[in-house]
């Protein structure tokens, strides 16, 4: 379904993840994330390099699974348990719908990622996720993650990020906008949705990703993917 639901709202309240949002997901986020294809395929090929035999695999904020189905359907490895979390029941639901007969041996589990015990996992991915968590609460699930994961296991954090330096910031927040306009939609509706996600979405800059990654623990970390203000993070134990 096309999103059009800031075409339609007249009173605008905090963004949240509800079914009129679980209905036009897929094409929101591909239609407002510069690159979102692109992140998705490179999880499929990560999990290629970095899966371990016997272990899990977790997707934390699933919305409607497409990272899910990216780590199964390109899955190499053996006796992999795929667990797919997200708190938006609606989210779940289409979760589910989605995965079902796309891949194998997965669970979907609606709860907060925070109160998910992570263990024996190779692979966790936050996927436009960490940006909705609280800030002060963002280093307590790194560190959870980090602590889950077997050696040589892996984290992959992607995220609308934001820069130091004013005019980059300022010209990339432009190309951002753009991108929208030139995948459809209209000056009402971009004003509509920012004004509803700013209290919602909270970025960080790049380098507090990788501060967060070095207290945890993590031996290294680097920026594999970036279109403009959107980045994605490689975290190896």
């Amino acid at each position: 379904m096309r999103d059009d639901i800031f075409l339609k709202k007249n009173d605008l309240v905090d963004f949240t993840f509800d079914a009129s949002v679980a209905n036009v997901f897929d094409d929101m986020v591909r239609r407002s994330v510069p690159g979102y294809q692109s992140m998705i395929e490179m999880i499929g090929l990560m999990v290629k390099t970095y899966g371990q035999n016997n272990t899990n695999y977790y997707d934390l904020g699933a919305s409607t699974g497409a990272t899910a189905i990216a780590l199964g359907i390109n899955n190499p490895h053996k006796n992999n348990h795929i667990i797919a979390v997200d708190n938006s029941i609606e989210m779940t639901k289409k979760c589910v719908k989605n995965m079902t007969h796309k891949i194998e041996n997965f669970e979907v589990i609606c709860a907060d990622i925070e109160d998910i015990a992570i263990q024996n996992a190779s692979m966790v991915v936050l996927n436009l996720t960490l940006q909705f968590i609280k800030p002060e609460q963002r280093q307590s699930l790194i560190n959870t993650i980090y602590q889950g994961l077997n050696k040589g296991g892996v984290l992959i954090l992607s995220d609308k990020i934001h820069f130091n330096d004013v005019q980059k910031q300022t010209e990339t927040t432009k190309l951002h906008l753009d991108f929208k306009r030139a995948n459809g939609y209209s000056e009402l509706e971009i004003a509509a949705k920012r004004q509803s996600i700013e209290n919602v979405l909270i970025t960080d800059n790049e380098q507090t990703h990788f501060e967060r990654f070095k207290t945890a623990g993590f031996s290294q970390s680097f920026c594999h993917f970036q279109c403009l203000n959107f980045a994605a993070f490689l975290a190896i134990k």
